[in-house]
């Protein structure tokens, strides 16, 4: 078997949902299309990795230091929607029904898997907290267990201050991540979001 062509094909695998009939697909695609398209493809993933960082501000994706939406003057202010990746983000944007600023977690936490609270990005999160001018936080996370503890984490850390607490109403399937869910349920499940209350 040719090594360049199965190093390509297992590269491919570690891309998500990508198994191996589909990366062979994909790999011989890559080879029967013009030498240019796939320098295109190499010279773009390259660009990529280079300009994207992370902004400084909610931790999603940005060419600047400050992300787009950190940095409108259109955006509602007082609201921040807490999610666990940058695709989340995108995914709530295509909805077109949000309009206020966001913070990225980075993760959930798993105790079992060793993710604490220090390994998520929620120290910068309590500082934008303590900066004020924020009315409301909107849990914007899934539904899988991870998710859920999460939330009532930040539900319990937040208990005090006057802020009011929100998340998605549960139209949500319980067990799906956020970047998997229609555009409908996500913007009845973000119309229609309920508050959180910290009861121990």
């Amino acid at each position: 078997m040719l090594g360049s062509l199965e190093n390509l094909v297992s590269a491919l695998t570690k891309l998500p949902t990508i198994g191996r009939k589909s990366a062979w697909r994909l790999a011989l695609h890559i080879m029967e299309r013009p030498e240019s398209e796939a320098k295109f493809l190499a010279d773009t993933l390259v660009t990529v990795r280079q300009k994207i960082k992370r902004c400084r501000i909610c931790y999603n994706y940005s060419e600047q230091d400050i992300c787009d939406v950190c940095a409108s003057a259109s955006r509602d202010k007082s609201i921040i929607c807490v999610v666990e990746k940058p695709t989340d983000v995108f995914t709530i944007e295509n909805s077109g029904r949000y309009r206020g600023l966001y913070h990225v977690l980075g993760g959930l936490l798993s105790p079992l898997n060793g993710i604490t609270a220090e390994k998520l990005q929620i120290a910068p999160f309590m500082e934008r907290l303590r900066a004020g001018g924020v009315e409301e936080i909107i849990i914007g996370l899934g539904g899988s267990s991870d998710a859920e503890t999460t939330s009532l984490y930040i539900a319990k850390i937040l208990k005090d201050r006057d802020i009011k607490v929100t998340r998605f109403a549960r139209g949500l399937p319980v067990g799906l991540e956020l970047e998997h869910v229609d555009q409908l349920t996500l913007t009845q499940a973000l119309n229609e979001r309920i508050d959180v209350a910290w009861t121990r």
